[in-house]
């Protein structure tokens, strides 16, 4: 089976945070810092696998530190583990002080993707071979993240079964 170091999916991002990035309480608006987060994970994922790949699922995105106007935000990320046709992505997302180049991470995500042939039908993907300490704890931490994953889509499918499609009007 092919495989591929995660190092060689590995992407960074920079960003300053500008007025119009900022929500009511002047910090990064989440929805900003998400749409960064599926853009770089859909990097990696498309390195690690050389192929197309869709989002299946934003498996986590925790919020630690607020990113203000004189920060600037800086993502990376890499692919952890693998299955048979998906990746997990782990962002790491820095805040950078720009004044006191005090740096905190200030959120972290885990996304999965699928790859795709031609005809959009899913393909199997390269394992993913960790090196550095973060990787191997990450890889390592990642069947029981499958896990989860798994039950928590089968409790979307789920309920996804009791809601209705009608027209409000309707």
């Amino acid at each position: 089976m092919e495989q591929r170091y995660s190092r060689e999916s590995k992407c960074y991002k920079t960003a300053r945070v500008f007025p119009p990035d900022v929500n009511n309480h002047n910090t990064l608006f989440g929805g900003k810092l998400m749409a960064y987060i599926d853009d770089i994970a859909s990097i990696a994922a498309t390195k690690h696998c050389r192929r197309s790949v869709v989002t299946a699922s934003t498996d986590s995105v925790d919020f630690l530190h607020p990113i203000r106007p004189s920060d600037s935000v800086c993502l990376e990320s890499f692919v952890t583990w693998t299955g048979r046709t998906s990746v997990e992505v782990f962002v790491k997302v820095i805040k950078e002080d720009l004044l006191s180049g005090e740096r905190r991470v200030a959120a972290t995500s885990f996304l999965t993707f699928v790859a795709l042939d031609e005809n959009r039908k899913p393909v199997p993907v390269p394992i993913v071979v960790p090196e550095t300490e973060e990787e191997l704890k990450l890889y390592e931490t990642a069947p029981h993240r499958a896990e989860m994953r798994k039950i928590r889509r089968d409790e979307s499918k789920k309920f996804a079964g009791f809601l209705t499609v009608k027209h409000p009007w309707d």
